[in-house]
């Protein structure tokens, strides 16, 4: 017995990498969502919640050019869950979605 299977992929969020793509040595993360309540359950209002500091890479650009001409590669990979600090790098909201997009160099570690 044969089964058919669609020939169209999915994608989860067309948002999230087509339509932003970072420059140069930047990265495009999607911060994780920030605690609701705390450990002991107490819910947080929207004012009260820190920003995360990890997110998931969405997409990166072409590299930095080196003075040869060349590009260099980078150490992060769309899918990799990382490590930012608080504040590091540029809020854009677009699609409804808050993204991140920074320098390479701003990502504090790869987690996992």
């Amino acid at each position: 017995m044969t089964t058919k299977t669609s020939a169209k992929p999915t994608t989860s969020n067309p948002t999230k990498s087509g339509k932003i793509r970072p420059i140069g040595d930047r990265v495009l993360i999607k911060r994780a969502e920030a605690e609701e309540k705390t450990a002991g359950g107490i819910l947080l209002p929207e004012t009260a919640k820190d920003k995360p500091k990890e997110g998931k890479v969405i997409a990166i650009g072409e590299g930095r050019t080196l003075d040869d001409g060349t590009r260099s590669t980078f150490s992060v990979k769309v899918g990799d869950t990382v490590l930012v600090s608080s504040y590091a790098g540029t809020e854009v909201k677009y699609g409804g979605e808050e993204f991140l997009i920074m320098r390479e160099e701003d990502i504090l570690g790869i987690i996992g």
